[in-house]
């Protein structure tokens, strides 16, 4: 598939937001992806994150790892498709960390998957776990991503769909500026 294709997908599950938005990172946008509303449909989700699987097939690959929560529906169907485990990190105390019994596994070669990379704080912040706990980060895959592949995790990367989506720091919004109020959408709680 390519962008306009994916483009269309989250157009027609109304997926592609605008307005005035806090994303996860802090910054502000015009539009938000809302993945949730393409990956509730099956069919979206093993056509879109197949692509990733597709990607990653020849690597070395021995489990997904993902941030929750947008990345742990990516992770899985990533993971079902490679046939490997799935694991996730969740946010405790506002750093990712492990729970639920998962660990990271010595030596062993890591994908991380993400639902949208803007900076890619929650990617970065995993491969830190994983490779703090002796595993080895093989490739990151992703949904969207909005830097235009401006963000580099420094190792094998893929995302189905790459846009320059403009985001601004608070300090310099224009849509602050015009006093429009600001809706996170996300999942992780960010200040409005």
């Amino acid at each position: 598939m390519k962008n306009e294709n994916i483009l269309e997908i989250f157009k027609q599950t109304n997926a592609l937001l605008s307005g005035h938005f806090l994303l996860t990172s802090g910054r502000h946008s015009n539009q938000y992806f809302q993945c949730a509303q393409v990956l509730q449909y099956p069919e979206h989700n093993e056509k879109i994150c197949g692509m990733i699987a597709n990607f990653f097939e020849n690597y070395e690959i021995d489990i997904v790892i993902s941030p929750a929560i947008g990345g742990i529906v990516v992770g899985q169907e990533v993971a079902r498709q490679l046939g490997k485990k799935s694991i996730f990190a969740e946010r405790e105390d506002k750093a990712l960390t492990l729970r639920r019994g998962f660990q990271i596994e010595e030596g062993k070669r890591y994908l991380v998957c993400e639902d949208v990379v803007t900076t890619g704080g929650s990617v970065f912040e995993v491969m830190e776990i994983v490779r703090k706990n002796g595993g080895i980060v093989a490739g990151v895959g992703y949904i969207v991503d909005r830097s235009n592949n401006k963000v580099q995790f420094g190792v094998p990367q893929f995302s189905t769909l790459q846009l320059e989506v403009v985001s601004y720091q608070p300090e310099e919004c224009p849509l602050c500026k015009q006093n429009i109020p600001a809706v996170k959408p996300g999942s992780r709680k960010v200040k409005l």
